[in-house]
């Protein structure tokens, strides 16, 4: 069994890396939020920076192969170094370039369960891509003027997600716990759960504002009005399966009575709408 759990974390990780590292030449985007807040869209979960006086604070960094040209982005906007880098979860996607940011001098944070699951797939000199510094719930930080919260979200997309909100900007990073426009990824097999996703939009609206800046993992800026109807949508399907499974249906069964109606037809994507309903049940049965 810890033989087949470690397999599939070693998949989890590593396979957007094999599907990513086929495509062509990315260049990295560069999008001012605020007067020192930037979102970077390359390829993989969206980057933000902050930048001031003590430095840049970094959260997510992507694929290995692009920390050459998101540093070269980043040095357009400031010549500050990276001094801390969050991850939001543990994909591959969104720390991939780990080593690489440490081997430059940022130090890695991240919640506890991030650590844990990569040091099961990250071994020897490559281990230095692990967060140095964890945490189970919140930890705040006061730098370049603000406070920012990073705040845990119990069992969302992954076991580790968190959201970074930089309270003075009014600025939330949501990590992979929001996929703009998109069905979410709920990643059972590190811990993901409906109902933890649930819950991580519903604290996301309480505590932003009609004003805040949002940055998904994946998709466009968005603001709270946004967070609404994917709220709703998510209680929808979940209470649809969870319907279907009080019938004794199986997930076959579930997955061919078609629970996506019209109005929610436009949320597919690269989570397909068999993906997502499968998602919830398998979330909904454990």
């Amino acid at each position: 069994m810890k033989l087949l759990e470690r397999g599939l974390l070693l998949i989890a990780f590593l396979l957007t890396i094999g599907v990513h590292g086929q495509r062509k030449e990315v260049k990295i985007k560069i999008d001012r939020l605020t007067d020192n807040i930037f979102m970077l869209v390359g390829q993989g979960g969206n980057i933000a920076v902050f930048v001031g006086e003590d430095g840049v604070f970094m959260i997510d960094d992507q694929f290995a192969q692009l920390t050459p040209k998101i540093l070269a982005a980043i040095k357009t906007i400031t010549d500050k170094p990276v001094r801390y880098l969050i991850n939001t979860h543990w994909h591959g996607d969104h720390t991939g370039g780990n080593l690489n940011m440490a081997n430059n001098g940022a130090i890695i944070v991240s919640h506890e369960n991030v650590r844990k699951r990569m040091s099961k797939v990250v071994k020897g000199k490559k281990r230095k891509a692990l967060p140095v510094i964890t945490f189970t719930e919140d930890i705040m930080y006061h730098f370049n003027g603000d406070d920012v919260l990073i705040s845990h979200i119990h069992d969302a997309h992954t076991d580790g997600d968190v959201f970074v909100y930089f309270t003075n900007n009014n600025v939330l990073h949501m990590g992979d716990a929001y996929f703009q426009g998109k069905f979410p990824f709920i990643d059972t097999s590190s811990g993901g759960t409906i109902d933890g996703y649930i819950a991580g939009i519903q604290k996301a609206i309480m505590i932003t504002d009609e004003n805040t800046i949002i940055i998904p993992g994946h998709g466009k800026i968005a603001t709270k009005a946004k967070l609404k109807p994917y709220l709703e949508m998510l209680k929808t399907l979940r209470s649809r399966v969870q319907i279907a499974i009080k019938n004794g249906e199986t997930l076959e069964e579930v997955v061919s009575n078609k629970l996506i109606t019209a109005e929610y037809k436009f949320f597919s994507g690269w989570i397909t709408e068999e993906r997502i309903i499968t998602a919830i049940y398998t979330s909904l049965k454990k």
